[in-house]
């Protein structure tokens, strides 16, 4: 299996993090989705990353059809609860977290447009999601440990993941001290090794 990813994409590095913490060998292929040439749109039709190429030459995306894939291909480390309360809690923090890449992603993708044509409602609009996301985040988890049931698992990852990427983009929010149990859980989660080997080049 290859996975088909960009360096810099929170999704991408939530399924890298997952293979990683499963122990799941993957031939990593980094792309470039600019790229005339790039791959990425033979195997997903949205011309998206991540997307993981089976050995039969099928395709699984997005991101959290990917992670259920890798989580139930070995028993080892589950992240994924098999009760279907505490898997909806999982996929809601994890929905939660990738909501506000998201967002991230569209407001930045705004700016990159020519000022001309920039919309500054959009881009409002679109921060406010994070803005009320990021809250959301830090309400839940309180002064928790881990996001869900004391366990360490997806939820951690998600969060950890889209932490990341407005660490990366989006140096003027200051979520480490608005949001210190968000800061502290971030800080745990850069030591492990699976978040050390997948940092962005954009840091």
């Amino acid at each position: 299996m290859k996975l088909l990813y960009t360096v810099n994409s929170p999704y991408a590095r939530k399924v890298r993090v997952v293979a990683a913490e499963k122990r799941v060998e993957l031939e990593m292929v980094e792309v470039v989705l600019a790229d005339p040439d790039c791959p990425v749109s033979q195997f997903n039709p949205l011309g998206k990353v991540p997307v993981l190429v089976m050995d039969d030459g099928d395709a699984i995306y997005d991101s959290r059809v990917i992670v259920t894939y890798l989580d139930h291909r070995t028993p080892v480390a589950r992240l994924i609860p098999d009760n279907n309360t505490e898997r909806v809690e999982v996929r809601r923090w994890e929905a939660l977290a990738d909501g506000v890449c998201d967002a991230a992603v569209a407001a930045m993708l705004e700016t990159r447009r020519a000022p001309e044509k920039q919309d500054e409602q959009v881009i409002q609009k679109q921060m406010a999601k994070v803005t009320l996301g990021l809250a959301k985040l830090s309400a839940d988890l309180g002064d928790k440990k881990w996001c869900a049931f004391e366990t360490f698992g997806l939820a951690d990852i998600a969060l950890a993941c889209c932490l990341g990427y407005l660490e990366m983009r989006y140096k003027s929010i200051d979520w480490k001290t608005q949001y210190p149990n968000l800061a502290k859980h971030y800080a745990v989660m850069m030591k492990r090794v699976s978040f050390k080997e997948t940092i962005p080049t954009g840091y």
